[in-house]
């Protein structure tokens, strides 16, 4: 699996660094002496952070793949994600109510809504009390057969990604797909055709790494925003997340690229964006 994200990365012009370092984490995982499941079993996450040039994002994915056979990332990149179904699978989670778990407390699968009600976060979502929290882990034990094995977040959380740095991904990321500058991937999901129509950025901001492309979601195809909706994912040793970038259709945003769940903040960036381009204006010519 981290060969294969590797070569995918590397056929969707992502960075080489990261490239190095998922073929770099593969060769030492083939290359350990006991299976990586024994040693989280023993050691934890702390057993795969301790190898040589295994960080703490590379660790995540190890940890990923040892507990759930899968790897969220991989799948991303292969065009197989649908955000959109597991959530919803779960008693009492409507569509608002998974966008709001799926966006304030980055949340993306059943394994990972798992997790986020054993260590706290689940109960930051209003509505979520501890009847419910307590039945979502129940129904999820059922279903896993097994107790989860939880891991936490760490204790200095990073910052909430601003408005502005996701609203100028999806810039990027529309600019280029007109300039037809990215590659594209044929996605398995909704692609009788076989079709590679989904383009696919990489880009940096900083140290965070973001993957952008559109939303091929059953939501997306039903409503006919699939060349609208785009997925802003981050995965980085400094943190992760999931949001969208939509266009408004409504009030003082319409027609403007707004992130889901987030307008009230877009509404401010717009205004203060307003406000500095109107002193502009005012300003004498030199």
């Amino acid at each position: 699996m981290l060969l294969e994200v590797a070569g995918l990365l590397e056929t969707q012009s992502a960075n080489p660094f990261r490239i190095a370092a998922y073929r770099h984490a593969a060769a030492i995982v083939s290359g350990l002496p006991q299976p990586a499941g024994m040693i989280f079993g023993e050691e934890g996450l702390e057993g795969f952070t301790r190898l040589r040039g295994i960080g703490e994002s590379l660790s995540a994915s190890i940890e990923e793949i040892v507990r759930t056979g899968r790897l969220a990332l991989l799948e991303r990149l292969r065009g197989e994600v649908q955000r959109d179904d597991s959530l919803l699978t779960m008693p009492g989670i409507g569509p608002q109510l998974a966008q709001r778990i799926r966006e304030q407390i980055r949340v993306e699968s059943l394994e990972d809504l798992e997790t986020a009600a054993y260590d706290g976060r689940l109960r930051r979502i209003p509505g979520m009390g501890a009847k419910r929290v307590r039945a979502i882990r129940d129904t999820l034990a059922g279903r896993f057969g097994r107790r989860p094995t939880v891991r936490r977040l760490p204790e200095n959380e990073p910052q909430e990604v601003s408005v502005a740095e996701l609203l100028d991904i999806d810039r990027e990321y529309r600019d280029r797909v007109r300039k037809q500058g990215l590659p594209s991937i044929a996605p398995r999901r909704y692609n009788p055709t076989g079709a590679a129509w989904l383009p696919v950025l990489h880009t940096q901001r900083g140290e965070r790494h973001y993957t952008a492309l559109y939303s091929n979601s059953l939501a997306a195809h039903k409503v006919g925003t699939i060349h609208d909706w785009v997925v802003i994912y981050r995965d980085d040793k400094g943190g992760s997340g999931v949001w969208t970038a939509i266009t408004s259709r409504y009030g003082t945003l319409r027609g403007k690229r707004v992130i889901r769940g987030r307008e009230a903040e877009c509404a401010r960036y717009y205004d203060q964006f307003a406000e500095q381009r109107q002193l502009r204006l005012l300003e004498p010519a030199n």
